[in-house]
Formats: C-alpha cells, sequence, structure tokens
C-alpha cells in the first residue's frame, strides 16, 4: 500500500524494465513531523522488530519468530499498515514480514502492534528490492504487493515496482505453489502486471473467470486507498499467481 512520492525534477537514475536493479523506491521517507510517543516507537520497539539485512538470514524463516508459524509471508509497501496487521491478528499462526521504507506509516504500524500484542510480524524499512534479495531461496509462501505507487504518467512507469527483475525475485523466493497478490485501482498498472507477471515461466494467473480478479480476496479488509478509488468512481483488480513448481 506503499503510495511514494517524488517530484518530477527529481534526477535520480532510472531504472528500465529488463534491467537488474538494487533499489526500487523513489518516494520520501519521511512526511510531517513526528509526535514524540512515534519517535519513541522508532528508537525503542521498531530494533526489536527489524529485520538485519546485514546478518545470514535464519533457515527456516520461522526461526524470525517466537511461535515457529506454520507459514511465512511478506508485504511489500504496506503503508499504515491496515492490511498487514489485519492479517497478523486473523492469522496468529502466520509470520509476516512487513516492508515500508516512509516512516510515517512504519510508526503507524508499530503504535498497532503495540496496542495489540502482535508477536508475529516482523518490520523492514529498507528497499523491498534489498530485502528480497536477502531472502533464501523457496523461503516464502505468499508475496504481497497492495495499491503501490502506479506511477501514473507514461514516462514514469519505469519507476513501477514489478518489472522483469523483481518478478524474477518473486520466482526465487517463493515456495512451489506460493502465491503473488497484486492488487491496483490503475487499469494500466494492473495491464502492466499481468504482462510481465505472465511472461515469466515460473507463474501462472489463477483467474478462470472475471469475478476471480474483481472481488477482493477472502477476509479483506478495505484500505484508504481502495475508498479514495471509490470516490473517485475506479474499481480495483485482485490478482493472484501462483509459484509453479520448480523441477527437480
Amino acid at each position: 500500500m506503499q503510495r511514494a512520492m517524488m517530484s518530477d525534477d527529481d534526477h535520480r537514475a532510472e531504472h528500465r524494465p529488463g534491467e537488474p536493479r538494487e533499489s526500487a523506491f523513489f518516494g520520501r521517507r519521511k512526511g510531517k513531523a513526528l509526535r514524540k510517543g512515534q519517535a519513541e516507537r522508532l528508537e525503542v520497539d521498531l530494533p526489536k522488530l527489524s529485520l538485519d539485512l546485514t546478518a545470514p538470514v535464519s533457515a527456516p524463516l520461522s526461526e524470525l519468530f517466537p511461535a515457529m508459524p506454520t507459514e511465512v509471508r511478506l508485504e511489500i509497501g504496506f503503508g499504515g499498515g491496515e492490511h498487514l496487521i489485519h492479517r497478523a491478528i486473523e492469522r496468529p499462526d502466520v509470520g509476516f514480514i512487513g516492508v515500508e521504507p516512509f516512516i510515517n506509516g512504519m510508526t503507524k504500524a508499530l503504535g498497532h502492534i503495540a496496542a495489540e500484542g502482535i508477536t508475529n510480524v516482523r518490520l523492514s524499512g529498507e528497499d523491498g528490492v534489498r530485502v528480497l534479495d536477502w531472502l533464501p531461496d523457496a523461503s516464502l509462501d505468499r508475496v504481497l504487493l497492495l495499491y503501490p505507487d502506479p506511477w501514473p504518467k507514461k514516462r514514469h512507469w519505469k519507476r513501477r515496482f514489478v518489472g522483469p527483475d523483481t518478478v524474477a525475485r518473486f520466482a526465487r523466493v517463493l515456495k512451489d505453489n506460493g502465491e503473488f497478490w497484486f492488487a491496483s485501482d490503475i487499469d494500466t498498472y494492473v495491464d502492466w502486471t499481468l504482462r510481465y507477471v505472465r511472461a515469466n515461466p515460473a507463474f501462472v494467473w489463477t483467474a478462470s473467470g472475471p469475478d476471480d480478479w474483481r472481488q477482493p480476496w477472502e477476509g479483506w479488509p478495505s484500505t484508504r486507498y481502495e475508498a479514495k478509488a471509490r470516490r473517485e468512481g475506479r474499481g480495483s483488480a485482485y490478482l493472484t499467481f501462483r509459484r509453479l513448481p520448480r523441477e527437480r
């Protein structure tokens, strides 16, 4: 649910679809000033939950969590954490890794985690590409990219998170029959994602009819981005791709 923002005159080196990249985040790291309690959560709570990308990763990933969950899922760009927190409460038997470089979104999620006493979430404020590259092969049951920044201007499409390189990363970290979930209210980004994921032979789109992508997933909590899309007259697409079994 990451809605990154960057002015048109930002001259950062651009990524082109098909080229390898080491980062994919073009937005601001921080918005309005944090209140004292929010700053304290970042200083005290985040280090306890944050992934250390400089250290070797735990194998299996369930060892990152005290209760040794039966599944581990990754949500990239969780915004304020509405979906992440909802699912963590709904499924205490699942471990959730949430990635959000925007500090104000991270503080919101930390507040909910503390208030609800949630123990099955780990966090990272790093770029999603860095987290994907740190994860072991075939270690995740699900990857989610929900309402990412659509970069609607055509000249900015190359900044979109989905591309051949990131789809290849999803294929590497997902277990056999694991899933990649994508949601957006921007038609061009939905088409873009279908194009690039279906071009990767490791994935198959699971839809068999329109309701399979027009209707949200079971237990789906509406988000503020989704509500904004509805107010502006846009529907959403909910795409599910399955990681095909690897050849043995």
